[in-house]
């Protein structure tokens, strides 16, 4: 009896030091940090971000042209993630499908989300970029052509059409 009760008490702490060494794992939520390896490449980022079908690693910095959205996918159909600041550097981890990049912070490697092809330039081209932006703006607005205008029995007036030609009567 005596046998028993030792051997029950042993079994008793050895069931409650083997339920007390285990960890549970914590909650998966949005910003649990995961990672998956595509096409090679291992990428790693948060729970909310869904990771892409194809990936070119392309590891460079670029800067952003606008304050473009940045998706949880890389479509229009993602959630908005937030936003990128216009002028700052990212590095872009890569190409994915739908022609979108893959970006992270500056000097990081951490997938923060996707934006359209068109919302970043390499740095190094960047400031050639704006000031070829900034000159289609000027030729567009092209300084407005005078107007031939002559008098027309003294209180009406005609004037030409620059474009066409054609004389229109006031």
């Amino acid at each position: 009896m005596r046998i028993m009760v030792k051997i029950r008490i042993a079994l008793g702490l050895l069931f409650v030091l083997s339920v007390a060494g285990c960890k549970s794992t914590p909650p998966v939520n949005d910003d649990t940090i995961v990672s998956s390896t595509v096409d090679g490449v291992t990428l790693t980022y948060r729970h909310a971000i869904t990771p892409p079908k194809t990936f070119t690693p392309i590891n460079e910095e670029y800067r952003a042209l606008y304050n473009a959205s940045v998706m949880t996918r890389p479509d229009f159909g993602g959630k908005l993630v937030r936003q990128l600041e216009n002028a700052q550097p990212y590095t872009v981890l890569g190409r994915v499908e739908n022609n979108w990049f893959a970006i992270a912070e500056k000097d990081q490697d951490r997938l923060i989300g996707y934006v359209p092809l068109r919302a970043v330039v390499k740095s190094e081209l960047y400031e050639g970029t704006i000031k070829a932006d900034q000159r289609r703006k000027r030729t567009r607005a092209a300084p407005a052509k005078k107007k031939t205008c002559v008098a027309v029995d003294g209180d009406s007036k005609a004037c030409q059409n620059s474009n066409s030609g054609t004389w229109i009567i006031d």
